[in-house]
């Protein structure tokens, strides 16, 4: 399925890619990509020749009716994994401990380290969390991706993607085998981290904003609540 749903993407969308010789012909790797879009986890399986899993939330495995299989069908097509959210220590762990799994079978494991999509285009500080973890459990090298212009096929809000050509920028291994075992180092971990962040915005051009995208979002949420909330003032005292 993962050829058909790929080619069926190359096909209509006509991705352009920079650096594929940067990604390894065999054995494992983190590819740590920007993230803009919903469909950033299929357009970059899309161009490359070889597997790559990213994490999912498990209800979209879990879903009854027609829908849930199909969507479950879909996401397994693509190389997504199932991440069950309700251990002790929640996504984050697990999304961890599935991400070793995926780079001790000598695989490629997709993630992406601003934790969630960019509220508006720019690239936000990564988490030291589970990119750095898998990196310095494992050894494997940290290959930096930026997608380009993903978030203008489907904007939030939009049915129907626009036919746009987005680009993917895949850019040369990051080393940290020097740090090898020093996982529950936060200060290795931060830094880490901020070195596959600085090469991600060298490679998409974004402007980088040193705060966490959920951080941005809530501000987002609280400034147009807060300007709801004015309108509506306004328009009551114009009332009386």
């Amino acid at each position: 399925m993962k050829f058909s749903i790929g080619g069926s993407l190359k096909l209509a969308f006509r991705p352009w890619v920079e650096g594929l010789e940067n990604i390894p012909a065999e054995g494992p790797a983190i590819l740590a990509s920007n993230h803009l879009s919903f469909s950033d986890s299929f357009f970059l399986p899309a161009v490359l020749d070889r597997k790559v899993t990213f994490i999912a939330k498990a209800e979209y495995f879990t879903s009854p009716g027609v829908k849930g299989k199909l969507t479950a069908a879909f996401f397994k097509g693509v190389g997504q994994l199932p991440v069950d959210r309700s251990g002790a220590r929640g996504a984050g762990e697990a999304a961890i401990q599935s991400g070793i799994k995926v780079i001790e079978a000598g695989e490629l494991f997709g993630i992406y380290p601003e934790g969630t999509r960019s509220p508006d285009g720019r690239l936000y500080r990564g988490k030291p969390g589970g990119l750095a973890r898998v990196a310095l459990a494992t050894g494997a090298p940290v290959i930096p991706v930026a997608m380009i212009d993903t978030e203008k096929i489907q904007p939030p809000g939009k049915v129907v993607p626009k036919l746009m050509r987005p680009g993917i920028r895949i850019g040369k291994p990051l080393d940290f085998s020097r740090y090898h075992g020093m996982d529950n180092d936060r200060f290795i971990l931060r830094s880490v981290t901020d070195e596959v962040m600085y090469e991600i915005m060298k490679l998409s051009g974004q402007e980088y904003v040193d705060i966490y995208a959920t951080a941005a979002k809530r501000q987002i949420a609280d400034a147009e609540k807060a300007a709801k909330t004015d309108k509506a003032e306004k328009a009551d005292g114009t009332s009386q």
